[in-house]
C-alpha cells in the first residue's frame, strides 16, 4: 500500500463511496417484503441485513475477478478511467434512489466503467463478449427465473395450505412464515454481499492494477475485502427508505407466504450466479420475485405503470451511467484541473440529490405509509375475475369483491 498515488488513493475512496451508495440503495433487496409484511421492525432489519452483508463479502471472490479482468482491458488502462467510471454509477445511484426506483447498481457501475473506458482507448478496450454472456444475458434471465420460481412457489404454497381449517394450526402456520421470511432475508443479504461487495472489490483491484500495485489478474488484497464489506454494510444500515417502499408495497401487496416465497427465490439465483461469476443484478432479481409472487397468489395483483417505470431506469442505466461516465473521462483526460473539475461536480450533484429528498423524507417512522396509485386498465380486470379473499379490498377499486370462503390469519395481510 506504499506505493499508492494520491490519484489512486481518491480513487479507491471514491469506490468505496460507491460502495456505500450501493448498501443503501439496495438495502430494499433483502428487507423491503420482511418489514411490509410486519415480520420484521425496520431498524431491526436493516440491521441484520448490514451484519450478513459483511459476512458474505469474504464469501468469494468470483465476481470481483470478472469485474477486474474480464470486462475491459487492463492494459494501458489509466487510473482516471476508473474514476470517472465511479462517478457516473455513483450519481445514478443517488438519482434512482431519490425517485425511489430500484434500479441496479451494478449495471450502473459496468455502463460507467464502459463508457470511461471506451472515451479513454476505444471500443478495442471492452470485451464484448465478456459483457454479453456475463452482463446482459443474466439481466435478462435473473428477473425472469427469480420471477417465475417465486410464482410457482407462491402457488403452491397456497395450494398446501386451503384444506387447513383449525384456528391453532393456521396461526402457527402463519408465524413459521414469518419465521421462513425473516430466514430467507438473511439469505438474501448474505447473497448480496456475497454478489455486490465484490464489484466493489473488482473495481479498486482493477485500480490497483492500473496504478501498477498489482499485477493483472491479481485477485483482491485482503484489506480490499475488508473495507468494501464494511462499507456495504455501513450502508445497508442507514437503509434506503425509498426503494424499500416501493419494493415493499410499491409493486404489489405481499404478505408473509408471498414474501417467504419471493425471497428464497431470488436468493437461490443470487448465489448460484456469484458461484459461477455471473454479475447480476440483485435488484433485478428481487424485483422480478416479489413481481412472481404477487401474481402467484389468487387474487393478488401487481401494480404495472409502477413496474412499468422500473423497466425503463433497467434499460436506461447502462447508458446513461455510460455518458456520464464518458463525459466524466473527457475532462479528466485534460489533467490534474479536469479531475479536479469532476470532483467537484461530483460533490455538487450528491449534495443537490441530497437536498432535493429532504423536501419529502421517508425513514423508517413513515416507510410503509404509502401513497395511493390508480389501479390500472390490467390490475382492475386481474382482480375482476380473481377475486381476493373475502373482506380485503384491491386498493384504489369502487367496489370490494368478496369471495365466498372465510378469509385465515395465513391468509390476513400484516401490519407493522
Amino acid at each position: 500500500m506504499e506505493h499508492i498515488t494520491l490519484l489512486l488513493a481518491i480513487v479507491v475512496v471514491t469506490a468505496l463511496v460507491f460502495d456505500f451508495t450501493n448498501g443503501f440503495h439496495d438495502t430494499a433487496n433483502a428487507m423491503a417484503t420482511t418489514i411490509s409484511t410486519g415480520a420484521l421492525k425496520p431498524k431491526t432489519a436493516v440491521a441484520m441485513s448490514a451484519v450478513l452483508n459483511l459476512v458474505g463479502a469474504f464469501l468469494s471472490v468470483e465476481v470481483a475477478k470478472t469485474i477486474s479482468g474480464g470486462i475491459v482491458d487492463e492494459k494501458g488502462l489509466r487510473t482516471e478511467v476508473i474514476f470517472a467510471a465511479l462517478v457516473g454509477a455513483i450519481l445514478w445511484n443517488l438519482l434512482t434512489w431519490l425517485v425511489g426506483l430500484p434500479s441496479s447498481s451494478s449495471h450502473a457501475l459496468f455502463g460507467g466503467l464502459i463508457g470511461a473506458a471506451v472515451m479513454s482507448a476505444g471500443w478495442s478496450s471492452i470485451d464484448g463478449g465478456t459483457v454479453v454472456t456475463k452482463i446482459l444475458l443474466p439481466a435478462i434471465a435473473a428477473p425472469l427465473v427469480a420471477g417465475l420460481a417465486a410464482l410457482l412457489a407462491t402457488r403452491l404454497t397456497y395450494r398446501l395450505n386451503r384444506k387447513m381449517t383449525d384456528e391453532a394450526q393456521l396461526k402457527s402456520t402463519a408465524k413459521g412464515y414469518r419465521a421462513g421470511q425473516i430466514a430467507s432475508a438473511g439469505l438474501v443479504s448474505l447473497a448480496h454481499g456475497t454478489n455486490d461487495a465484490q464489484k466493489t472489490m473488482g473495481i479498486i483491484t482493477l485500480a490497483l492494477v492500473t496504478g501498477g500495485v498489482l499485477a493483472p489478474g491479481s485477485n483482491p488484497p485482503v484489506w480490499v475485502i475488508a473495507s468494501a464489506g464494511i462499507a456495504i454494510a455501513l450502508g445497508t444500515y442507514l437503509g434506503g427508505w425509498r426503494i424499500i417502499r416501493t419494493m415493499g408495497s410499491g409493486l404489489t401487496d405481499l404478505r408473509p407466504p408471498q414474501g417467504f416465497a419471493a425471497q428464497t427465490s431470488a436468493a437461490t439465483v443470487i448465489l448460484a450466479s456469484s458461484h459461477l461469476g455471473f454479475s447480476l443484478s440483485t435488484t433485478q432479481s428481487c424485483s422480478g420475485a416479489v413481481m412472481g409472487a404477487g401474481l402467484g397468489r389468487k387474487g393478488g395483483v401487481v401494480r404495472w405503470s409502477t413496474a412499468t417505470r422500473m423497466f425503463v431506469a433497467w434499460g436506461l442505466t447502462l447508458p446513461a451511467a455510460g455518458l456520464v461516465g464518458a463525459g466524466a473521462e473527457f475532462l479528466t483526460k485534460q489533467g490534474s484541473w479536469g479531475v479536479a473539475v469532476v470532483a467537484v461536480l461530483l460533490v455538487a450533484g450528491s449534495g443537490a440529490i441530497w437536498l432535493l429528498s429532504r423536501r419529502k423524507p421517508v425513514d423508517h417512522t413513515n416507510v410503509n405509509a404509502t401513497e395511493g396509485e390508480p389501479a390500472g386498465v390490467v390490475t382492475t380486470a386481474i382482480a375482476a375475475v380473481s377475486p381476493p379473499p373475502a373482506g380485503v379490498s384491491v386498493p384504489d377499486l369502487k367496489t370490494t369483491i368478496h369471495a365466498p370462503t372465510a378469509e385465515t390469519p395465513a391468509d390476513r395481510p400484516a401490519t407493522v
